[in-house]
């Protein structure tokens, strides 16, 4: 009979912050639908791509703590976190691009902003909602292994957008430099390909390592 190993504290964090992030996935997307605002709608999507990245973290921890209950030494339970983590370090980069070369294509046909108070609250709600999930993953430790510091760049990355659209927005509005808005855009997607890297070579070690 297998024996039953209690969940991790990173497990229950990373489970807290996918649950979390569904609800306000589904909330976004609700209020988006009913009051015709596309902006909240496509953060909710947004924000359901975060639900399946951080979803991949939480899986790993249950899938380790499975075969930890069944005593097997078949598999390396940390080589199933680190590979985890490392998928997650190409997703990251993923995304970063994806910034940039939207960030690029906005500058070069100086698209304008129509709705500046709407396009603060969505970054605003996404800000406080990843500033919630990073204090979770993070805890009094801080992450303890690479799939929990894999899931909490994520968040930390959208935090990191969210911030410097808000900055960008409201240049954009006081000032009408709307410019700044992708600059800072690309800047932040620079910082995360940077956490990519970094994640990917320090979980590529770890997967070579015999």
């Amino acid at each position: 009979m297998s024996n039953r190993i209690e969940r991790s504290s990173q497990e229950k964090r990373t489970s807290f912050v996918v649950v979390f992030a569904f609800c306000m996935m589904l909330a976004e997307i609700i209020v988006g639908l009913t009051s015709h605002s596309m902006a909240l709608f496509a953060d909710g999507v947004h924000m359901g791509s975060h639900v399946l990245v951080i979803g991949l973290n939480w899986a790993a921890y249950v899938l380790v703590r499975h075969l930890e209950s069944k005593e097997t030494t078949k598999y390396d339970t940390e080589k199933i976190l680190d590979l985890s983590a490392f998928t997650s370090g190409i997703l990251l980069i993923i995304m970063a691009v994806f910034i940039i070369i939207e960030a690029v294509e906005r500058m070069t046909t100086h698209g304008e902003i129509l709705n500046y108070r709407l396009a603060l609250l969505t970054a605003g709600i996404g800000l406080v909602a990843n500033t919630i999930s990073a204090s979770v993953l993070h805890g009094h430790h801080g992450t303890t292994d690479y799939n929990s510091r894999a899931a909490y760049l994520h968040v930390l990355s959208d935090a990191l957008t969210e911030t410097g659209a808000i900055v960008g927005l409201l240049c954009a509005m006081f000032w009408n430099i709307t410019w700044i808005d992708s600059a800072v855009a690309v800047a932040s997607a620079l910082v995360v390909l940077r956490w990519a890297k970094r994640l990917l070579w320090d979980t590529g070690r770890s997967l070579t390592r015999r």
